[in-house]
């Protein structure tokens, strides 16, 4: 499965998109991953290109109102959905200062919440990253996940 993971703005915290950049080449080893970054501006466009961008996707959106699952159950649903067979890619949607539109958060369909603390969208970017890392590994038995 295809993961797609597509951000309002470029990182401009030189730790934010190092680690950015490290997280989605250690992800290489472990399947498809792909990271897009849309222009930024209202929270209505910016909303409104990530659902272009996500067209076909199962949507996931990123949003402090959303599900908060731990790392195994992260790990668990995204297994489920790879396992229905009907689903190609997954899409993470992260936006930008002023969050998400309601008519985004509809049209997905999966919210989850990185945290209860709103996060800037370059650490957002950051924390799935590396959960998304962490999942994979999980999944391939490798010890970098403790309990």
């Amino acid at each position: 499965m295809h993961v797609r993971i597509i951000v309002a703005g470029k990182p401009a915290l030189a730790y934010a998109k190092a680690g950015a950049e490290e997280y989605l080449k250690r992800l290489s080893r472990y399947g498809d991953y792909e990271w897009i970054t849309v222009k930024t501006g209202t929270r209505d466009d910016v909303s409104a290109r990530l659902l272009e961008n996500s067209r076909g996707c199962f949507r996931i959106a990123l949003d402090e109102r959303g599900e908060a699952l731990g790392t195994r159950a992260l790990a668990e649903r995204l297994a489920s959905l790879a396992a229905r067979g009907d689903i190609k890619t997954i899409a993470f949607l992260i936006g930008a200062a002023d969050g998400h539109s309601e008519s985004l958060r509809t049209a997905c369909d999966l919210v989850l919440t990185l945290s209860p603390f709103t996060l800037q969208h370059e650490l957002a970017l950051l924390v799935l990253l590396e959960q998304l890392y962490r999942v994979a590994t999980l999944k391939s038995g490798s010890p970098y996940h403790r309990d």
